[in-house]
């Protein structure tokens, strides 16, 4: 993944083929997902009053995502987009413009919302902004203060090397539940050895869920107890992109519900089989027509 500011993004597009037009930013995703399960969302994010903030705005709000945040004034910068280019091996590189997303701050964060949740969960990847991560710290803040679990992906290698050791902090201090894929936890723990670095975690967190691609996931609990779970069969990978956002829906989702973790982190591989199977971010059949078809 890599930042690109306004004419970048416009030059790239410019350069690039026909495209695919879908809703994304990963946060979302993963309330879009667990929507499609079945449970009760909300998303705090901001976006401009023109067309593509109208779609994405429209978009949330379609899949039964709670989504309240005015739109930016006139005169600020255009809504976020990201511009992903898949390889035929479904591999993708991500060119990301932030746009007036990066402007979210403590204001925007709705403490009654935050209260009223079981998990809040943050995303790594706007911690480059300080107005976003005093939203995201207050957000954190106001949901331990309320005595709700704060959940924390550390979204892309990218996000990680930046900001190594305030996510180490962030980790070890704030966070109850953490995400990452293995090549994440191992660039935060400095190591390239996935056992070394989830023994590590299990001291920092709760519960850390690991994903390891076609090797399915790990969850390690505090006390340092692995549950390994298999990915869900795919008959063909397409688009790898949101897998690791869906597999937070399906695992928070669980989680909310009291199941076991090895049931949460199957519900997890399940929605991230989903949306790895086409392209785009978001699943495109409802995940509790999934679950229930068994």
């Amino acid at each position: 993944m890599s930042l690109i500011d306004d004419a970048v993004v416009h030059d790239l597009y410019s350069a690039m083929g026909p495209g695919v037009e879908i809703s994304g930013g990963s946060a979302a995703n993963t309330a879009a997902g667990i929507a499609s399960f079945g449970g009760r969302a909300a998303f705090i994010g901001k976006v401009a009053a023109d067309q593509l903030g109208e779609v994405f705005a429209h978009d949330l709000r379609a899949a039964g995502v709670s989504y309240d945040v005015a739109p930016a004034p006139d005169g600020s910068p255009a809504t976020a987009r990201c511009l992903v280019l898949v390889t035929d091996d479904a591999q993708r590189t991500l060119n990301t413009y932030l746009g007036v997303s990066a402007d979210i701050g403590p204001e925007d964060v709705d403490e009654h919302l935050v209260r009223s949740a079981a998990v809040v969960y943050c995303e790594g990847y706007l911690w480059d902004q300080p107005g976003a991560k005093a939203a995201i710290t207050r957000a954190m803040q106001i949901a331990a203060d309320a005595g709700r679990q704060v959940a924390f992906t550390l979204s892309d290698p990218f996000c990680v090397e930046r900001h190594r050791e305030e996510f180490l902090h962030l980790v070890e201090h704030s966070v109850d539940i953490l995400f990452a894929n293995e090549i994440e936890i191992c660039a935060l723990y400095g190591t390239d050895n996935f056992d070394e670095a989830a023994a590590a975690v299990a001291g920092h967190v709760s519960l850390a869920c690991l994903t390891r691609s076609e090797q399915g996931s790990v969850v390690v609990s505090g006390d340092g107890t692995r549950v390994a779970v298999p990915a869900a069969a795919v008959d063909q990978v397409v688009d790898t992109t949101g897998a690791g956002d869906l597999f937070a829906a399906g695992y928070l989702f669980g989680h909310t519900r009291g199941l076991p973790v090895a049931e949460c982190a199957t519900l997890g591989s399940l929605a991230a089989a989903e949306v790895i199977s086409h392209v785009g971010a978001r699943p495109a059949v409802a995940l509790a027509d999934l679950v229930a078809a068994g």
